[in-house]
């Protein structure tokens, strides 16, 4: 029987009511099976597992006990023994497959799901292979290479390369404009910098503090520290932003033009 999925095509659901097991198993355990497969022509059972049932309790389901034995004999230095632990009370699953066509098929229904554990006898063993597993992990095989052109071309980013951004990216970051930096100003003498200023304030009234490191060519906060002592800065009207002599400094500038 087949059921119609949304996208239009069909799954295979011949096998729906089948039980089927999922089971919790160790790397090293999928691995070693995953070596036999693929090794071998002809596939060959690479484990078999054990049901142990009291007779004298044959209904009551803790009296099974399962254990897995791993079956040939080119399995390293793994534990051949482990214990199945059985649950019952999981989410209801089933298993489906797929063809390298896309062709969707419903393997079964997860009946009993399995946690898979070495024997007791095996713990140091297999706890050894997990410490070795672990250590292997940590080492950084990190490997230097050496670059014939000691001129660095290969590193240096292609022309239209810079700030290239993939225009298929979800998450498009703002690029941050580079700020250009600051141009190196001497500072002049102090008493020389409040002449220029008082001239620059006969020209005209208003000075912006862009407009004034322009005109002297000294640094933005040098220049703010005079200003304060000689100007008022306007944060409204017409003139906001602008600088403009203090009252007592303006009379000075009018008496000195007079004379």
């Amino acid at each position: 029987m087949n059921g119609d999925l949304s996208n239009g095509g069909f799954v295979e659901t011949g096998k729906a009511d089948r039980s089927v097991w999922l089971m919790k198993c160790p790397v090293v355990v999928a691995k070693s099976w995953k070596a036999q497969t693929a090794s071998s022509s002809d596939p060959q059972p690479v484990a078999k597992v054990v049901l142990s049932l009291d007779p004298r309790k044959p209904d009551d389901p803790s009296s099974m006990q399962f254990t897995m034995e791993m079956a040939g004999s080119e399995i390293g230095n793994i534990p051949k023994s482990y214990d199945l632990n059985m649950f019952k009370d999981f989410v209801p699953m089933c298993v489906f497959s797929e063809t390298t066509q896309g062709r969707l098929a419903m393997e079964g229904k997860i009946e009993h799901k399995f946690d898979m554990k070495p024997h007791e006898e095996n713990l140091e063993e297999y706890g050894r292979l997990c410490r070795e597993r672990t250590n292997k992990s940590m080492i950084k095989n990190r490997q230097i290479q050496v670059i014939d052109n000691d001129r660095g071309v290969h590193m240096r980013p292609m022309p239209g390369m810079v700030g290239l951004i993939s225009s298929n990216s979800k998450d498009k970051k703002k690029t941050t404009p580079v700020k250009q930096p600051e141009v190196k100003r001497t500072r002049r003498d102090r008493g020389e910098l409040e002449d220029i200023m008082f001239k620059l304030f006969e020209r005209q009234p208003n000075w912006a503090l862009k407009q004034l490191v322009q005109e002297t060519d000294q640094p933005a906060q040098f220049l703010k520290e005079i200003l304060n002592e000689l100007c008022v800065y306007n944060k409204r009207g017409s003139n906001q932003g602008t600088y403009e002599l203090k009252p007592e400094y303006k009379r000075s500038a009018e008496d000195t033009g007079a004379e």
